[in-house]
């Protein structure tokens, strides 16, 4: 029994590290930098910023349904799964795209901030999978430079000046490995990060 309730205090620690350290909480919001958790993101999270969808349109308002609460967070919980997994196990692309569920809901997005601007009533009922099957056309194959423009590698935005990313450690063990440190004489992990920080918050 014992070391059963210790394996289970194990895993319980290592999956509560892993949620704090992910910053899960953040993925329930509609900030944009939550999407910049992931370094491989920067690039997307750059182009949407300066383009003229960064002052209109958060990454949810485009990349999550709208229709139902419901599918809005069973696609959040799917896409962010198949999201951490990749990034995870290093299974990004070079140059990211969108799957097809991804396109689904983008177009469905599109049509539906756009659809006064639509005066082709027929173009607004073109689905995702109707365009894979030729019967239409997505809104980006003319709309290209919008919003994320024609170049998304990794590599490809390598010294832009974006948000960095706040210290992983919880305040109350910086607090104690300040004392600790300053017992010893020696710079506490709060100033390297914090020296850290002001030097990454523009990376």
């Amino acid at each position: 029994m014992p070391l059963v309730l210790f394996a289970g205090g194990v895993f319980c620690g290592i999956g509560l590290l892993t949620f704090h350290l992910s910053n899960a909480t953040s993925y329930l919001s509609d900030d944009p930098r939550a999407c910049i958790n992931c370094h491989v993101m920067i690039p997307q999270y750059a182009s949407w910023e300066r383009g003229s969808h960064g002052r209109v349109a958060s990454c949810n308002d485009c990349h999550v349904p709208h229709d139902h609460i419901a599918r809005t967070y069973y696609f959040k919980a799917m896409d962010g799964s198949r999201h951490a997994y990749m990034f995870t196990f290093r299974l990004e692309p070079q140059v990211i795209r969108m799957h097809e569920a991804g396109q689904n809901v983008v177009q469905e997005n599109c049509i539906r901030c756009h659809e006064h601007e639509l005066h082709r009533t027929s173009l607004r009922e073109i689905t995702g999978s109707m365009a894979r099957h030729g019967e239409g056309m997505l809104c980006w194959e003319c709309h290209r430079d919008t919003p994320h423009g024609r170049v998304n590698s990794l590599a490809s935005v390598e010294h832009v000046r974006v948000p960095g990313l706040e210290p992983a450690l919880p305040d109350w063990l910086l607090d104690f490995t300040r004392r600790r440190s300053s017992s010893d004489g020696n710079p506490t992990p709060n100033e390297t990060s914090q020296s850290e920080s002001s030097n990454e918050k523009y990376r």
